[in-house]
């Protein structure tokens, strides 16, 4: 039989570990930073500009999991001088003056499982764009639209393209449907200056918005000539991707002789709808001025979508048109995730 082995301390080996640091949760001032605008975001790299100067920014550790969305004014500190293959560091985010949110259409499982997404921040306008012939006008994705504006407390535009193939009465009808709201609007013709357009937008950070086909892309292009340059230039920060589904800030031109800065525009190629599963129904009415007064006659927590709801009895009266009450219980529907209601956005 063998002898057991006899072990002493001696035979203990005792791994050795690195002498660690104290923690601490004092962060650096970085008094040096220097202030930014995010004109776009792709993948890890933030384009920002600084004094006229565009530069590619990472985000620094000690941000966590904020988001830097276009738009954000932040902090920089690193190298800011713009040269190729240089790299600063975000390092602040300020405050946010708006920030403009919409709920992933694809994400339909429940509302509450539904993935909100921060499309800009800072903005002062929602241009909403859409044409009045060819496609014609969409007024089910008009509506998403305001409410999304209303939402984020920035102001709403149409801006109505195709003028010259449009009828006076298309116009009239769109107008009339909107009468309670009177939101602001210009229209466009391929063969006129854009110079109300441009009134509109001067001193301003815009969000332009519109479904394929109704000229965004065209309109982009005329009131920036070096749009298609600058997104270009762009889609460098990645890996030669070009940004199809991101915002990106472009600045305006400054007019002859005029003193207002000439405001940026922020292009949203792959935004063309709204998902508002992360507005309240209460909130939805904000776009719908001319049902509201009739809600104050609903019974308590009235979904306004059963026969005991008082809108019915409003619009019989008169008092709203019965194409908006069918708009309003369709974003509700919609915002419940019922896909039935959201799939229609034309309701003329």
């Amino acid at each position: 039989m063998a002898r057991r082995a006899e072990y002493d301390e001696d035979d203990v080996r005792v791994r050795r570990t690195r002498p660690s640091r104290p923690r601490t949760r004092t962060r650096p001032r970085h008094e040096e930073a220097v202030d930014a605008l995010v004109i776009a975001v792709d993948r890890g790299r933030y384009r920002c500009v600084v004094d006229g100067v565009t530069v590619t920014a990472m985000r620094a550790r000690e941000l966590g999991r904020r988001s830097v969305v276009v738009g954000d004014r932040v902090a920089l500190v690193g190298d800011v001088t713009g040269d190729p293959d240089t790299l600063a560091r975000i390092v602040r985010v300020g405050e946010r003056r708006s920030v403009l949110r919409r709920t992933a259409d694809d994400d339909r499982s429940t509302a509450e499982g539904r993935l909100e997404r921060v499309v800009v921040a800072n903005a002062d306008q929602l241009v909403i764009v859409s044409a009045l012939a060819d496609p014609p006008p969409r007024t089910g994705f008009i509506d998403r639209c305001l409410v999304a504006a209303y939402d984020a407390a920035i102001d709403p535009l149409l801006c109505l393209t195709k003028a010259d193939l449009g009828d006076q009465e298309t116009l009239t009808w769109l107008l009339d449907y909107y009468r309670e709201l009177s939101p602001p609007y210009v229209t466009c013709r391929p063969d006129q200056p854009l110079d109300d357009l441009q009134a509109a937008l001067a001193g301003r950070m815009s969000v332009l918005v519109g479904h394929s086909g109704v000229g965004k892309s065209t309109l982009v292009n005329r009131l920036v000539p070096d749009a298609a340059r600058a997104v270009g230039e762009v889609s460098a920060i990645g890996r030669g991707r070009h940004i199809s589904s991101s915002a990106v800030a472009l600045p305006l031109p400054r007019r002859p002789r005029s003193r207002t800065h000439p405001g940026w525009i922020i292009d949203t190629p792959g935004v063309r709808s709204f998902g508002l599963a992360h507005v309240s129904a209460g909130s939805l009415l904000h776009a719908f001025t001319d049902l509201a007064d009739g809600a104050a006659d609903c019974p308590p927590n009235c979904g306004h979508t059963g026969d005991d709801c008082a809108l019915d009895a409003w619009v019989a009266a008169g008092n709203a048109d019965p194409r908006r009450l069918a708009s309003y219980r369709r974003l509700l529907a919609s915002r419940a995730g019922d896909s039935g209601g959201a799939g229609a956005a034309e309701i003329r």
